[in-house]
């Protein structure tokens, strides 16, 4: 599943981000830094998820997002050709 990421202002929808069906996240434009990672990560789960209570959702993203920033991921890179563990790039 490829996820289309789309940014936005959402702040009259007092929202940071959504997910639809159909594959698609809409993320508040101003997010930066370990808060746009947690809520990249919240919408992207709702779409993997779908069936899981936002409660779960939330946890999930939580830990993914402060075990990922713990371990100095940051948004910097954006090198291409470094295939991921399903081969595709």
């Amino acid at each position: 599943m490829r996820i289309k990421v789309k940014y936005k202002d959402l702040v009259k929808e007092k929202v940071w981000g959504y997910a639809d069906s159909a594959g698609y996240i809409e993320l508040e434009r101003k997010l930066k830094g370990k808060k746009h990672l947690e809520i990249l990560i919240h919408e992207c789960l709702h779409l993997l998820l779908p069936e899981a209570e936002e409660e779960e959702i939330v946890k999930k993203s939580v830990t993914l997002c402060n075990t990922l920033w713990h371990e100095k991921y940051r948004r910097v890179d954006d090198r291409e050709g470094i295939p991921l563990q399903d081969g595709t790039l």
